[in-house]
């Protein structure tokens, strides 16, 4: 392995993923929830881009200034294209961290954020990350960190250890860490066969093996195929960060915030009784057996009092991001599916689904005949927030400013969508992040940029494309063979992005 991967896999790319928790908008009302003081986010920074999908959408669809570094030459070039092609303000590396921390010229952060990497990286690192932290972050700044927890990763980590162990010693080395990867996929799927005392103490640890069979092997080699894979416990994690200075603020993954969904009336009661709230984050996490938190870390907390927070959460504007009827009206959290209060969710949805942007206090105006209230309007917010329904809403100035840079990022990024499926997800300059679009409705969005009007042009613009690369289909899991067949199908795509996804993505100012 390179050493200047410092065991970080590094033979194949990482996934075209977009983390929606690291758009800096979503911190104002998660803390507004909590009660906290937000920052204003003029410059940011994350540490461990990845292909850097995120870092150049948040830079494109906002004026916030980003910084970044991926030790990954490869992935920080596509990253810098990206950014360079959109005209935003992003300064992306290809740097290890210590490198990238001991820039002179790197400003002071308003926000940081690191997915995953945390659980992927040395002590050493780790140590670097958090003296970057405590000299970077401004006071107020807020820091984003989500990463694999214990206890939820405490059966499957021996198993992990052994597939690793299989992947190194077992698989042969010139075949590549995908081939490796299926090796110890199988060894691991053939031992569990024979029953083993630690299956059948463990019986989650076969249904995990069974879900990895069906994953993206790039994300598998990234996820679990490092030389350091390191799940932590929430107090471990704060002890790691009190160097740092920060402090506990909140999850960054709206529905964790949600107790009804989440735990049992059993278990909200003995949690009330616990005094100390980082405790009390410690055994919440074994209520739900977490896996994976998405958290926020504050430099200096401060609360804002009922009238402060009552005022400013009123001006907080959302948008609904998709198709009125499409939004289920029900809710997966920790104790499983549950139901959305109809009388609810559907006077809240229905005023929403013309796609225009509306203040909480606009919202809580509108309901007031339907008897809802400013705490299950906050409520409802962030749970369809969760499921992407819903999205926060930058202010007008910023819209407008960040519209240009979008457009061409957009552009860049559908034009990739003729040959490859890799990248699905585009920049809003009114939610300042990105928002999830097909490879087909981007397609679809390129004929509409060259005159095309009707869904059945837009099927045909797409075919041909297609066609000249010999790519077809799938329909139930068959190939349609056929033109007439492929563009039969095409033709019901492009009548369903007409009537589902074509409105709201003129709202989102993405078409």
């Amino acid at each position: 392995m390179s050493k200047w991967s410092a065991g970080y896999t590094a033979d194949v790319g990482y996934t075209f993923g977009y983390y929606t928790e690291l758009n800096p908008l979503r911190i104002k009302f998660a803390f507004l929830n909590k009660g906290l003081v937000f920052p204003e986010v003029g410059t940011a920074c994350e540490l461990g881009f990845g292909q850097g999908l995120s870092a150049t959408l948040h830079a494109a669809a906002s004026i916030t200034k980003w910084f970044g570094t991926d030790f990954n030459p490869a992935q920080a070039s596509f990253a810098q294209e990206l950014a360079a092609v959109s005209g935003a303000e992003a300064r992306l590396y290809d740097e290890s961290f210590e490198e990238f921390a001991a820039r002179d010229e790197l400003p002071e952060f308003e926000y940081i954020g690191l997915h995953g990497i945390w659980s992927w990286i040395s002590d050493e690192n780790r140590a670097i990350v958090v003296d970057f932290v405590r000299r970077k972050l401004k006071v107020g700044g807020v820091l984003y960190v989500s990463y694999n927890t214990l206890p939820g990763w405490g059966t499957f980590a021996p198993m992990r250890h052994l597939m690793t162990e299989h992947a190194e010693v077992i698989g042969a080395q010139g075949r590549g860490i995908v081939s490796r990867i299926d090796g110890a996929i199988e060894f691991a799927d053939k031992l569990i066969a024979t029953q083993p005392l630690f299956g059948r103490a463990n019986p989650a640890v076969g249904d995990r093996i069974t879900k990895l069979k069906g994953q993206n092997r790039h994300y598998l080699a990234h996820e679990f195929f490092n030389r350091d894979w390191h799940p932590m416990h929430f107090a471990t994690m704060a002890e790691w960060l009190e160097a740092a200075k920060v402090t506990y603020a909140c999850s960054a993954h709206y529905l964790d915030n949600i107790d009804t969904v989440n735990l049992s009336e059993e278990q909200r009661t003995f949690l009330n009784d616990i005094p100390n709230d980082m405790f009390r984050e410690s055994v919440r996490d074994f209520m739900v057996n977490q896996q994976f938190r998405r958290d926020y870390w504050v430099k200096g907390a401060r609360t804002l009092n009922a009238l402060e927070r009552a005022e400013v959460i009123r001006e907080q504007r959302v948008i609904l991001v998709t198709h009125r009827p499409d939004v289920s009206l029900k809710v997966t959290g920790a104790q499983g599916e549950a139901a959305m209060n109809e009388g609810i969710y559907n006077p809240y949805l229905d005023l929403m689904a013309d796609h225009k942007p509306r203040t909480l206090a606009q919202i809580e105006q509108a309901l007031i005949k339907d008897n809802i209230n400013l705490g299950k309007i906050i409520e409802a917010t962030l749970v369809l927030s969760s499921s992407g329904h819903i999205a926060p809403v930058q202010e007008e100035r910023f819209i407008q400013k960040a519209k240009k840079h979008a457009d061409k990022l957009n552009s860049v990024i559908c034009s990739k969508a003729r040959s490859s499926n890799d990248i699905g997800f585009l920049a809003s300059p009114v939610t300042g992040g990105g928002v999830q679009v097909s490879r087909f409705n981007q397609m679809f969005m390129l004929a509409i940029d060259q005159g095309l009007k009707q869904p059945g042009e837009w099927a045909n613009f797409a075919w041909r494309l297609l066609d000249l690369q010999g790519q077809k289909l799938l329909k139930d899991g068959s190939t349609l063979e056929s033109a007439e067949e492929n563009i039969a199908e095409l033709t019901e795509e492009a009548d369903k992005f007409a009537q589902k996804r074509l409105p709201a993505l003129k709202a989102l100012l993405i078409v």
